[in-house]
């Protein structure tokens, strides 16, 4: 297996990580802990099974730094198709969207601060509490929905270095392509019509599985010089 291939696996190993991790705080944990307009009952769900909602501090983090990795991993393999579009790749998925994972990851320490009181606390009421956490746990799905604009924003360049690398299938790069623009406009809807969030997500979703059809033929077929007949020169723009 060549260096090229190996980057390859490994950037498709990484990617497998991020997908399968992020759903538990996304997903499986407010399915699992959260009720829907009972705060009081969400908030003793939180005390009562805190290991399962530290797990989703846990994920958080580990999302962040397996995205930075992965798109270090992305940037070896690709970087040299085009350098402008590599350093945008590095920025927008190897810097900030790790970021706004990490800083998230504050919203839920606020909740667990919030849950057990303490000296800090002393001179707010259980109700106060309870609202406050409600707030920060809100907060944290508020920030997802902003996130979502950055999650699509580094796929543009993403795509376009899979467009001109000549050992990548072209397909990916357009799908890529989609991907981001379905995660900008639920971003967009989020942040202007928060009631077309939801139907339109259901719309989009689908395109959101160019992700992990790309990143299982990473992770299983590699980069393939025998791919394309003539591979694009790299390009410096």
């Amino acid at each position: 297996m060549n260096r090229r291939n190996r980057t390859a696996r490994l950037a498709g190993l990484l990617y497998l990580l991020v997908v399968l991790i992020a759903p538990y705080r996304l997903v499986y944990l407010p399915a699992t802990l959260f009720v829907s307009g009972h705060a009081a009952a969400t908030i003793a769900n939180i005390a009562a099974h805190e290991t399962l909602f530290r797990l989703g501090l846990a994920a958080d983090l580990a999302c962040g730094a397996l995205q930075a990795f992965m798109a270090i991993a992305l940037f070896h393999l690709l970087g040299k198709v085009s350098r402008p579009h590599g350093i945008a790749l590095l920025l927008l998925g190897g810097a900030l969207v790790p970021a706004l994972y990490f800083f998230n990851v504050l919203n839920d320490a606020a909740v667990l601060l919030l849950v057990h009181g303490g000296e800090a606390l002393a001179t707010f009421e259980p109700a106060q509490r309870t609202a406050l956490a409600m707030l920060f746990l809100h907060l944290h799905g508020q920030t997802v929905g902003a996130a979502e604009t950055l999650w699509g924003l580094w796929l543009f360049p993403l795509a376009l270095l899979v467009l001109r690398s000549g050992f990548l299938p072209r397909l990916f790069g357009y799908g890529l392509i989609l991907n981001g623009l379905a995660y900008v406009l639920q971003s967009l809807a989020w942040a202007l019509s928060p009631a077309w969030q939801d139907r339109l997500s259901g719309l989009l979703g689908p395109l959101q599985f160019v992700e992990v059809l790309f990143m299982l033929w990473l992770l299983v077929l590699g980069a393939r010089p025998d791919f394309r007949r003539t591979p694009t020169a790299p390009t410096g723009a």
